[in-house]
């Protein structure tokens, strides 16, 4: 089998075409990332509003409701958006290893928070890591894996809002404006 030399210029073409191909199928109208970024957001609020107001760690269990909820959505959303698979490029597996990985991390985070609660420890403030700083900075790898500067700058919002938000937890700051860092 004889190998075909390349051009620059066809080279240039097909990491082009490859990135669009990657961008259709994990962004496509965009709908499914939006759903997985306002289910976060929504549960992340709701689960800290919650904790702030009754101080019943019990609302931690929350967090299962992002992984339930847009797991039964992705498959229902992927159909309606008729995406199709294909050939898997580079770009498609770095894409699927990235959120594999923040999948993987959220499953580990959360077997550590039930195994310190077995143990009297209540470690579920851990989780706000997951949806205010690991998944921006994962989506952020996104934007420039498919050049989508709309995920780029985004994740950066994103996780400017979560080390601010994580920030003001760990310095223990109150409605009152004071705040005590230890």
């Amino acid at each position: 089998m004889e190998e075909k030399k390349m051009t620059e210029r066809e080279s240039l073409e097909l990491i082009t075409a490859m990135i669009t191909r990657t961008r259709q199928r994990y962004i496509g109208d965009g709908n499914i990332l939006l759903m997985w970024g306002y289910l976060t957001v929504i549960v992340t609020a709701l689960v800290w509003i919650m904790l702030i107001t009754t101080h019943n760690p019990a609302w931690n269990w929350l967090w299962f409701a992002i992984g339930v909820v847009g797991g039964i959505a992705t498959p229902i959303m992927s159909k309606k958006s008729d995406l199709k698979s294909g050939v898997k490029s580079y770009s498609d597996k770095i894409t699927s290893q990235i959120w594999t990985t923040v999948g993987l991390a959220s499953v580990v985070a959360t077997l550590f928070c039930v195994g310190f609660g077995l143990k009297g420890f209540n470690a579920w403030g851990m989780m706000f890591a997951i949806p205010l700083m690991i998944v921006p900075m994962a989506e952020i790898a996104q934007g420039i894996i498919v050049k989508e500067k709309s995920l780029i700058v985004g994740g950066a919002i994103g996780l400017c809002v979560g080390l601010f938000t994580l920030s003001l937890a760990t310095c223990a700051c109150s409605s009152t404006g004071s705040c005590r860092c230890s």
